[in-house]
This record gives structure tokens, C-alpha cells and sequence, in this order.
């Protein structure tokens, strides 16, 4: 951990020309939600660039199991949840990163390992690649689905729910990141 600060490009986490975050002011709201969530999902992936497996695995504050490894890992399980699990009605698959025995094997299991590290980036990029192209047929925000308990959502809720998810652990990831190397940035 350090306690050096080091801001980033005019507060910003990339230089403008770098940055691949979409600034544009898209047409519609399933267009807005998606790129919110794009934005937000591209965030958390440069919040663990340049990382070595030992700092993406150090944790935050103990007695928290919170890290920017388990963050991976929390949102590869997360995205496979909403969108195979919950929106394409696969609700029999097994979770990710979980089990009965340890429900939090998102965190816990988040070790300074480089396979582990691969792991957690395959598995959350390919999680990305199906819930995208999911998206890519959707034209029913309206539409209704089964959860897990069996209550009725929609599927305007539950993308509401991923940015909200990404948002919330991207400040976690700002603030993980900045112990870790003392790198600030929106």
C-alpha cells in the first residue's frame, strides 16, 4: 500500500486520446443504458491495468475480503447471473464463483496467482461478449422475466441493476487502486 498520491491526467484516469470510454450522447435508453454500462464495465478494466497478481489481490481494509481480483471475479459472476442465469432463463446453470459451501469464492478465492488473475480476466471478458450479444436482440425493456425466487422482473430493472452494480464497485475500484499505487482518476 502507499500513501503517495498520484493524479492522473487533469483528474482524468486516461489522457483524452486514450481513453476508450464513450463521451458521445447516445439516442434512445436502451442505447443509454448500454453505454453507461460499456463505460462502467471499460472503468473497472483499467482500474487493474499494470498490475501485478500480488496487488490485484491485496485487500482493502481487514477485516474486508474486497479486491480488485475479487472485484473481477465478483462482476464475471454477477453479469453471468443477470444476463445467462436470469434474462436468457437458465436459471438451473451454476453460479459462478460460488458455491453452497462459500458464497463468497468470488472474494475469498481473488489470490496472488497468475492463473487465477488470467482466469478472472477470460471469465469476465467472455461474460461481457454474452450479455452483449444478448443485448444486441433485445427490443422489450418491458419484458418480464423469472428470478431465481421466482418473482417477476423486468428487463429495463434488472440493466438498471448492472449499472447501478458496476457504479458502486467502480468507487470501490477508485479507492482499492489508489491504496494499491496511489493512481487517482475518474
Amino acid at each position: 500500500m502507499t500513501s503517495q498520491r498520484k493524479v492522473g491526467y487533469n483528474g482524468m484516469w486516461a489522457e483524452p486520446e486514450a481513453d476508450p470510454r464513450s463521451a458521445v450522447s447516445p439516442v434512445g435508453e436502451l442505447a443509454t443504458i448500454r453505454e453507461y454500462l460499456s463505460n462502467y464495465r471499460l472503468t473497472l478494466g483499467m482500474k487493474c491495468e499494470d498490475l501485478s497478481p500480488e496487488q490485484l489481490a491485496s485487500r482493502s481494509v481487514p477485516p474486508s475480503t474486497m479486491s480488485l481480483l475479487g472485484l473481477l471475479r465478483h462482476m464475471a459472476a454477477v453479469e453471468h447471473n443477470w444476463f445467462y442465469r436470469t434474462l436468457q432463463g437458465n436459471l438451473d446453470a451454476p453460479r459462478l464463483y460460488w458455491s453452497t459451501e462459500e458464497h463468497d469464492l468470488d472474494f475469498d478465492g481473488a489470490v496472488a496467482d497468475p492463473n487465477v488473475v488470467d482466469d478472472a480476466f477470460t471469465t469476465w471478458r467472455e461474460q461481457i461478449a454474452m450479455a452483449d450479444r444478448w443485448l444486441d436482440s433485445v427490443t422489450d425493456l418491458g419484458t418480464m422475466v423469472s428470478m431465481a425466487n421466482g418473482e417477476q422482473v423486468s428487463v429495463r430493472d434488472i440493466l438498471i441493476h448492472m449499472v447501478e452494480e458496476y457504479a458502486r464497485h467502480c468507487g470501490h475500484a477508485d479507492l482499492l487502486r489508489e491504496c494499491i499505487d496511489g493512481r487517482t482518476g475518474q
